[in-house]
């Protein structure tokens, strides 16, 4: 038996899994909870093989309660499921050891089948999801994510330009720089000023 446990903050999608994995012979529901701020005692106590992780909770969402499992029970798969095909959180579910990505609006049938996939070593994952994952990792050749303003800024701090300076070489106010620095921080993923200009020099 597959021992599966379910974070949630809707009630009504909780008693959903229930039912549906009740209705497998292979799966046992063994437990569930509206968020995660206790999820190491919740895994302590039931321990389960697999754990359907909503992601949007309140207090503790599935993100940081992700990140407390797989530091803790690396061993207990984790399936990240939501009704967002947001790439930011794929990557940050991916990158702190999800084993796959579902969304809420997938079929019962292949909710199922995701579990046993990745309760067999598999990677679970909606064929939507994948292509995002998989334009969200492919190396990217050039400046062309950037607009054609966000490059004019990258290009003027990569020479060594303050923001203070940047905006007067573009006739624009500082708070416009900053606001196109953070723009370009969120399109590249980084978060620092010389990994941007790092970034610039290795993509030229």
């Amino acid at each position: 038996m597959i021992r599966i446990f379910a974070f949630d903050d809707s009630l009504e999608r909780l008693n959903s899994l229930k039912a549906l994995i009740s209705l497998s012979d292979n799966l046992e529901y063994v437990g569930d909870a509206e968020n995660c701020e206790n999820v190491l005692s919740k895994m302590e106590a039931f321990y389960p093989d697999v754990v359907l992780m909503d992601i949007n909770m309140p207090i503790v969402d599935g993100l940081e309660g992700l990140k407390q499992i797989k530091s803790k029970f690396p061993q207990i798969k984790v399936l990240i499921q939501t009704a967002f095909d947001d790439s930011d959180k794929i990557f940050q579910s991916i990158s702190n050891g999800a084993s796959g990505y579902i969304l809420k609006s997938d079929h019962p049938t292949r909710i199922l089948q995701a579990i046993e996939e990745v309760y067999e070593g598999g990677a679970a994952m909606n064929p939507a999801i994948a292509k995002r994952v998989l334009d969200y990792f492919s190396p990217k050749k050039n400046l062309e994510i950037l607009t054609s303003k966000e490059q004019e800024v990258l290009k003027s701090l990569a020479e060594g330009n303050s923001y203070k300076m940047v905006a007067d070489q573009l006739g624009v106010s500082y708070s416009t720089i900053n606001s196109h620095t953070k723009h370009i921080y969120e399109k590249l993923h980084i978060s620092s000023l010389g990994e941007a200009i790092a970034w610039y020099y290795k993509n030229l």
